[in-house]
C-alpha cells in the first residue's frame, strides 16, 4: 500500500515500495523507466498559495455623492488642468523634481534586481585557468622520495540549479511584483506632484489677489488718513479721528507685508517642486468672483482599486509576499544541482591543448534538508507573517483612499455654502461701510464706526478669497485622492507643448476643474 509522508503546511508526497528484483516487467517496472520524464514534468510545480485578493473593506459608494460609472481619474491631467502656465509648471515639474528622479532610480534599481533574480533559473557556465605547482616532502610521498608537480587547466565550467519546487520562479515572481510594486509606486509620487505644483499656482493666484486688494485699501485708507490729517490741522475734526485712520492704514501694511512674505515662501516652495525658480506673469484668474461650481464625478470606491497608484502597488507588494510563501515551503524539498567541466589539463604548461589533455567532470547533487534547528520553518512562518502584514497594508491604503476622497468631497460641498454666505456677507459690509461714511460725513457718527466697517469688509473680502481658492484646491485634492493624471499615459515625459492660448481667454478655460 502506498504511503503518504507530510512535508509542510499540508503538502503530501506518495511514496510506493519498489519493484522486487526480477519483476522490471510489471507495471511499476515499466514505469521507472519513465522517472525521468516525472522529474521534467515536476519542474512546473509550486507551492505558492492561490492568491486571493481581499475584500473592499470600506463601502459600495461614497456617502456624498451619487453612485457613478465616470470618475476624473480617467483624466489626463492636461486636460484637467487646462491653464497653459500650469500645464507648463507640471511639465516641468515631471521633467526636473528631483523626487521623480529617485522614484525613477528605484524603478530601475527593481528592474535589475528582477533580472538578477530570473537569471538564476538558467544555467551558468564560466571559462576556468589555473595553475598549480607545489612540493611534496618524502614523508609523504607514495614513492619516498621528495616530489615536485605543476598542475595546468584550461576548463568551461557550468552549474545548473534544476527548479523543480518552483523557488526560483516564486523568488522571480515576487521580484517582478516588488518591480511593478516600484513603478506604481514612481506614478503615485508624480500624482502627487501634480497636485502639489496645481496647489502651490492656486496659492500663487490667492496671494496675487489678495496682495492686489491690500494694496488698494492702503491706497484708499491713506488718501483717508491724509483727508482726516487736514480735517484736523484746520479745526474741523479731532485727533483721535486722525489717530484713528492711521490705526486703519497701519493695519492694512502690516496684512500686505504679511501677504509678501508668504507669497515669496510659496514661490520657494513651487521652485522646490518644479526644480528651479519660477516666474509668473499676471494672472486671469480672479477667484473672488468666478463661479466655477462643475460637478466632478468621484465614481466607486471600486474604482480605486485600479485607478490609485498606491493601492495598485500595494496590491503587488501582497501578490510578492504570497510569491515568497511558495519560495519559502520549496526550501523544505530536495534542491538539484547539476555541475560540470570540460577542458584541458596538464602537468606542462605547453602540454595544455595537447594530445590526450582532454578532462571532464560532471557531479550531480541532491541535498536534502533532515536537521536546520527550525530554520525553514521559520522562514515559512516568517514569509507567511510578511503575507499577513502585506494584506493588512493593502488595506490600510484602500481605507485612507477611501478617507481622502470622501475629505475632498466633503469640503466641496461645504465651501460652497460657505462661500455663497461669505459673498452676501461682502455685499453686505461693503453697503455697511459706505453708509457708515457717509453717516460720518454728514457728523451723525464717530470715525470708529467707518474704521470697523471698513476693517471688517477687508477682512470679509481676504477670506473670499482664501475660500474660493480652497474650493478649487479641494478639486487637485480630489482628482488627487482618485489616482488621476495618468490614466492611458505609463511614462511621465510631458508630451508636446499645448498651443498657445488665445490672447484674451476666458475665466472657464483657466480654472483648474
Amino acid at each position: 500500500m502506498a504511503r503518504a509522508v507530510s512535508v509542510a503546511d499540508g503538502l503530501t508526497i506518495d511514496h510506493a515500495p519498489g519493484p522486487r528484483r526480477g519483476t522490471s516487467a510489471s507495471p511499476a517496472g515499466r514505469m521507472g523507466r519513465f522517472a525521468p520524464l516525472g522529474l521534467l514534468l515536476l519542474a512546473g510545480c509550486s507551492f505558492a498559495p492561490p492568491y486571493v485578493q481581499p475584500p473592499l473593506p470600506v463601502p459600495d459608494s461614497f456617502s456624498t455623492t451619487s453612485a457613478s460609472d465616470g470618475s476624473i481619474a480617467r483624466i489626463g491631467w492636461r486636460d484637467f488642468f487646462r491653464d497653459p502656465e500650469l500645464q507648463g509648471l507640471i511639465g516641468e515639474a515631471l521633467v526636473h523634481n528631483r523626487d521623480i528622479r529617485i522614484a525613477a532610480g528605484r524603478v530601475e534599481e527593481a528592474r535589475a534586481n528582477y533580472r538578477i533574480q530570473g537569471s538564476a533559473l538558467y544555467p551558468q557556465v564560466d571559462a576556468v585557468a589555473a595553475g598549480n605547482r607545489g612540493r611534496t616532502p618524502a614523508g609523504l610521498s607514495l614513492i619516498g622520495r621528495p616530489v615536485t608537480a605543476s598542475q595546468y587547466q584550461a576548463l568551461l565550467s557550468a552549474g545548473w540549479e534544476i527548479d523543480f519546487w518552483g523557488r526560483l520562479r516564486n523568488l522571480k515572481e515576487a521580484a517582478v511584483q516588488q518591480f511593478l510594486s516600484t513603478e506604481e509606486s514612481r506614478r503615485a509620487v508624480a500624482t502627487s506632484l501634480i497636485a502639489q505644483v496645481a496647489t502651490g499656482y492656486l496659492l500663487e493666484r490667492e496671494y496675487e489677489e489678495r496682495i492686489a486688494l491690500a494694496r488698494d485699501t492702503v491706497t484708499t485708507r491713506d488718501k483717508s488718513l491724509w483727508i482726516m490729517r487736514r480735517r484736523y490741522e484746520v479745526g474741523s475734526g479731532s485727533k483721535l479721528e486722525m489717530t484713528q485712520a492711521q490705526l486703519l492704514l497701519a493695519q492694512a501694511k502690516t496684512a500686505l507685508e504679511a501677504l509678501i512674505q508668504d507669497q515669496a515662501v510659496n514661490r520657494n516652495a513651487l521652485a522646490l517642486l518644479v526644480g528651479h525658480p519660477v516666474e509668473f506673469r499676471p494672472g486671469p484668474l480672479r477667484l473672488a468672483e468666478t463661479d466655477s461650481n462643475r460637478e466632478l464625478p468621484a465614481g466607486l470606491p471600486s474604482d480605486l482599486l485600479i485607478n490609485r497608484p498606491d493601492i495598485v502597488a500595494a496590491e503587488h507588494r501582497l501578490r510578492a509576499a504570497n510569491a515568497n510563501i511558495g519560495a519559502a515551503r520549496a526550501a523544505f524539498f530536495p534542491n538539484i544541482n547539476l555541475t560540470g567541466t570540460f577542458g584541458t589539463a596538464s602537468n606542462e604548461l605547453d602540454g595544455l591543448f595537447g594530445d590526450g589533455s582532454l578532462s571532464w567532470n560532471f557531479s550531480p547533487t541532491i541535498t536534502l534538508p533532515i536537521f536546520n534547528a527550525g530554520r525553514n520553518a521559520a522562514s515559512l512562518d516568517a514569509a507567511e507573517a510578511r503575507r499577513n502584514v502585506a494584506v493588512a497594508e493593502y488595506e490600510q491604503v484602500i481605507q485612507q483612499a477611501f478617507r481622502d476622497v470622501s475629505d475632498a468631497l466633503v469640503q466641496r460641498r461645504q465651501l460652497i455654502a460657505q462661500i455663497a454666505s461669505t459673498r452676501d456677507m461682502v455685499a453686505a459690509l461693503r453697503e455697511r461701510a459706505r453708509l457708515a461714511q457717509l453717516r460720518f460725513d454728514n457728523g451723525r457718527s464717530a470715525y470708529l464706526e467707518v474704521l470697523d466697517a471698513q476693517r471688517d469688509l477687508f477682512d470679509t473680502q481676504q477670506s473670499l478669497i482664501q475660500l474660493r481658492r480652497g474650493y478649487y484646491a479641494s478639486g487637485v485634492a480630489l482628482y488627487a485622492a482618485l489616482g488621476g493624471g495618468f490614466a492611458d499615459d505609463a511614462t511621465f515625459a510631458p508630451p508636446s507643448p499645448a498651443p498657445s492660448p488665445s490672447p484674451s481667454p476666458s475665466v472657464e478655460e483657466d480654472q483648474p476643474r
